[in-house]
């Protein structure tokens, strides 16, 4: 396997920038995830890598290898899309074998590789059968088999699991992560589900209009964001951003939202009096509380999903979001008063966005 270093990277389509200098370095034995909305340039810079889109400034090398020039064919990666891209008209077993054939190796080593794969995506039964007589689960198992005869140095995936529905996609990415396990594989995998990249992935990169905004381990993204975007995309539901000012009070600080509703923060965080920000907490950070020591906050939905409870609130003109474990009888129209737990704050600059 190989690690992949994309250096200051740009693409443009004629006077439009899609990417605007990226730099990227993908581990070796790596599960990295490129994340952000629609449109990001997530996809173009992984065709990029495959070497199915031109590079129009910057590098990439995978291996150590700079790929810039060199043709899809010989950058040793296999790719995994969206559609599948079978042939229709081919079964199982020659998709499967279809791109060693071509590389004219020799059929006792493509028996071995084929079955090999159909051993480890449970396929051995149905190598004998068409993509039409498969489920969506099957087909993209057959997708992933393909590119695993190759024996490649990368692995790239494009939305692999976005034509499956709810229950198979979980499952899925379970197989997906089981199988870069055990191939010790250094993998690419696009999404713009931030679920599948925090469940996922060694490492994220979120993107937005072309450019990162983060890349980190999942978790430390969703500790520690570096701005709104990051903290309003990583983690469902989204993190609660509510604009204030801060105001100090002797050796205490907190923020004031419409010049009336207080909400407290942590000792010894120092930050400017009067400035304008983003008080940041995410939804099961929430408590209820009495009134003397919570905001008040009316219910407006209450969604049960077993586990929890996710109860939308309005509060000072906006919407606010809150998550519990515990079973409470909250109905929607209902006063109640949330206190937020002090560690699970974050504040963000009002003007620049960025994490204070």
């Amino acid at each position: 396997m190989a690690s992949v270093e994309i250096r200051g990277v740009r693409k443009s389509f004629g006077a439009v920038e899609i990417l605007h200098g990226v730099d990227i370095t993908v581990p070796d034995q790596s599960f990295t995830v490129l994340v952000g909305p629609s449109g990001c340039g997530k996809s173009t810079l992984l065709r990029m890598i495959a070497g199915l889109e031109e590079i129009t400034a910057g590098e990439i090398a995978i291996g150590g290898r700079v790929v810039n020039n060199i043709p899809p064919k010989q950058r040793d990666i296999a790719m995994v899309f969206q559609n599948y891209a079978l042939y229709p008209h081919m079964k199982v077993y020659d998709n499967m074998a279809f791109s060693l054939k071509l590389a004219k190796v020799d059929p006792a080593t493509i028996e071995t590789q084929v079955q090999r794969a159909a051993d480890i995506l449970n396929l051995t039964e149905y190598l004998d059968r068409y993509p039409r007589q498969l489920s969506g689960g099957q087909r993209q198992r057959v997708a992933m088999g393909r590119a695993i005869v190759r024996d490649p140095q990368v692995f790239l995936f494009d939305e692999p699991l976005s034509n499956l529905d709810a229950k198979l996609r979980v499952q899925m990415r379970t197989e997906i992560r089981e199988l870069h396990q055990r191939l010790s594989s250094t993998s690419i995998y696009v999404t713009h589900d931030q679920i599948e990249a925090m469940t996922m992935a060694d490492q994220i990169v979120v993107m937005r209009s072309g450019e990162i905004e983060q890349i980190g381990a999942p978790l430390e993204l969703y500790d520690h964001p570096a701005n709104i975007f990051v903290a309003g995309f990583i983690g469902s539901p989204a993190m609660n951003l509510i604009r204030g000012t801060v105001r100090h009070n002797g050796g205490s600080a907190a923020v004031k939202v419409n010049g009336e509703i207080t909400l407290p923060l942590p000792n010894g965080r120092v930050t400017q009096d009067g400035a304008e920000v983003f008080y940041g907490i995410r939804p099961e950070h929430w408590r209820l509380s009495s009134d003397a020591e919570g905001v008040p906050v009316d219910v407006a939905v209450v969604e049960p999903t077993g586990a929890d409870t996710l109860v939308v609130c309005r509060f000072a003109g906006g919407e606010l979001q809150a998550s519990f474990n515990e079973r409470h009888p909250l109905k929607p129209g209902q006063r109640i008063h949330l206190a937020p737990s002090l560690e699970g704050i974050h504040l963000f600059d009002a003007e620049s966005e960025r994490r204070l």
